[in-house]
C-alpha cells in the first residue's frame, strides 16, 4: 500500500475528502454521507501520517499540506467534526494534530508551523467552528464526545491561536476576520468568540462541560502574558461572568474547579496587576466569604484559597506561603475591603478557629495559613482606631 500512495499523485484523496465532507455538511443526518466520510477521513489520515508498519514519505508532504489548505479541507473537518462518526472523528483529532505540527525542513518561523499560519492569518474560521463544536456538542454512546476539544487544546498551544480566540468578535454565522490591526487595549462587549465558554460550560453535559473548562482553562493560563492582557482590558466583564457563570455555578465540578483556577490566576507573579486590583474590590471579598459557607467541604477549601488573598493582603507587609511560592506585597488598601472585614471581624475571629478544623492535622500549611489569617484579623479589632494598623511599619511599631 504504501509502495502505491508514494508512485502515485495522492492529491486525490484529498479531493474526495473534500467532497465527502461537504455532502456530510449539507446534510448532516444523512446515513450515507456519515459512512463516506467514515470511510474517506481515515484513509487520509493513514495516506499523510502512514501506519505503524509504513511511514508518509516526507518528500511529499509539502504537496499534501498545501493540497489540504487550497481544497479547505481543515475548514471542512472544523464544520463536521460534531457530525462524524467515531471513525472519522478519531481520524480528523490525528489529521489535525499532525499537520498543526508539521514543519518543512526550510521553514524560518519559530513561533508558528504553516498551517497555523495558515490558519490564523488567512483561515481563522477553522479555530471559530472548532470551538463552535462545544456549542449543542452531543455526547456519543460509547462516551467519546463529538467537540474538537483535543484538537483545539493542541492549536492554543501556539499564541497565535490564542489571540484569535481572545480577540474576534465574531459570534454568528458570518465570516471570521483575521485579528491583524486589532486594537488589543480596547474593552469588548461579551459577544465575542471567547465570552461563549462561560456559557457553554454552564449548559453543556458533564463529559463536555469538564472538557470546554479544561480548554477554557488553556486559553487564559498558557500564554500568560497574552491572557493578563486581555484580562486587565476587561477586568470588569470577565470577573463578571467569571462569578456568575462558573464561581457560583449550581454544578459541583464547575465550581470546584474554577475556584481553584480562580486562587491559581490571582496568585501567579504574570497577574499581579490583575491580582492587586481584585483585592481592592469588596464584592469579591464577599464572594469569597459566601464560598467558606458552603455546604461542601471541599468548595470551602478552594474558596479560603481565594479568601485569604484579599483578606491577608490588608496586612502592611504580608508574606504568605502558597502551595508553590512566596509572595510579598505592600499594596494600597481598598477602604471598601477594609470596611467588610472590619464590620465582619467578630464573626471570622469566631469562625475562622473551627474552619476545616480536620484538615489542622493532616495539612500543616493550611493550618499555618489559617492562624496567620485569624492573626490578622485580630490585629484589627486591637486599635482605638481601626486604620492605625494601616500604618503600622514592618516591625509593628507606629
Amino acid at each position: 500500500m504504501a509502495f502505491l500512495f508514494r508512485s502515485k499523485p495522492k492529491t486525490d484523496i484529498v479531493k474526495t475528502t473534500k467532497d465527502v465532507l461537504y455532502l456530510l455538511l449539507q446534510d448532516p443526518t444523512s446515513t450515507k454521507a456519515k459512512q463516506d466520510a467514515s470511510n474517506t477521513v481515515p484513509t487520509l489520515k493513514i495516506a499523510f501520517i502512514g501506519t505503524e508498519e509504513h511511514d508518509s514519505d516526507p518528500e511529499v508532504m509539502e504537496k499534501w499540506v498545501n493540497a489540504l489548505m487550497s481544497q479547505d479541507v481543515l475548514f471542512l473537518i472544523a464544520r463536521c467534526i460534531r457530525h462524524m462518526d467515531i471513525h472519522a472523528f478519531v481520524a480528523s483529532q490525528h489529521i489535525f494534530t499532525y499537520l498543526i505540527r508539521w514543519k518543512p525542513a526550510n521553514y524560518s518561523g519559530q513561533l508558528d508551523t504553516p498551517v497555523i499560519k495558515y490558519m490564523t492569518d488567512t483561515r481563522p474560521e477553522i479555530i471559530y467552528w472548532l470551538c463552535r463544536a462545544y456549542d449543542r456538542a452531543p455526547a456519543t454512546p460509547n462516551g467519546l464526545s463529538s467537540h474538537g476539544g483535543k484538537m483545539l487544546r493542541e492549536a492554543i498551544k501556539f499564541e497565535m491561536v490564542v489571540l484569535t480566540i481572545l480577540y474576534n468578535q465574531s459570534y454568528a454565522d458570518v465570516e471570521c476576520a483575521s485579528i491583524k490591526g486589532v486594537d488589543m487595549s480596547t474593552t469588548q462587549n461579551g459577544e465575542g468568540l471567547f465570552w461563549q465558554f462561560f456559557e457553554w460550560i454552564g449548559k453543556l453535559s458533564f463529559e463536555v462541560a469538564a472538557d470546554c473548562f479544561q480548554t477554557f482553562k488553556d486559553i487564559i493560563t498558557l500564554h500568560k502574558q497574552v491572557a493578563a492582557r486581555f484580562i486587565m482590558a476587561n477586568f470588569d466583564l470577565f470577573f463578571a461572568k467569571y462569578h456568575e457563570k462558573l464561581v457560583l455555578s449550581k454544578s459541583y465540578v464547575t465550581k470546584r474547579q474554577s475556584i481553584k483556577l480562580l486562587g491559581e490566576l490571582l496568585l501567579d507573579r504574570a497577574n499581579y496587576e490583575i491580582m492587586m486590583k481584585y483585592v481592592e474590590r469588596g464584592e469579591y471579598l464577599k464572594v469569597c466569604m459566601t464560598l467558606l459557607k458552603d455546604d461542601r467541604k471541599m468548595v470551602q477549601y478552594e474558596g479560603f484559597h481565594v479568601f485569604k488573598v484579599p483578606c491577608a493582603f490588608i496586612h502592611p507587609y504580608f508574606i504568605l506561603l502558597t502551595r508553590t511560592e512566596v509572595f510579598v506585597a505592600n499594596p494600597q488598601k481598598s477602604d471598601e475591603v477594609v470596611k467588610i472585614l472590619l464590620k465582619n471581624q467578630s464573626r471570622l475571629i469566631k469562625f475562622l478557629p473551627t474552619f476545616l478544623a480536620d484538615r489542622n492535622e493532616e495539612d500543616e500549611q493550611f493550618h499555618d495559613e489559617k492562624n496567620f489569617l485569624i492573626r490578622t484579623i485580630t490585629v484589627m479589632a486591637d486599635e482605638k482606631d481601626p486604620y492605625a494598623f494601616l500604618n503600622r511599619k514592618s516591625d509593628g511599631t507606629k
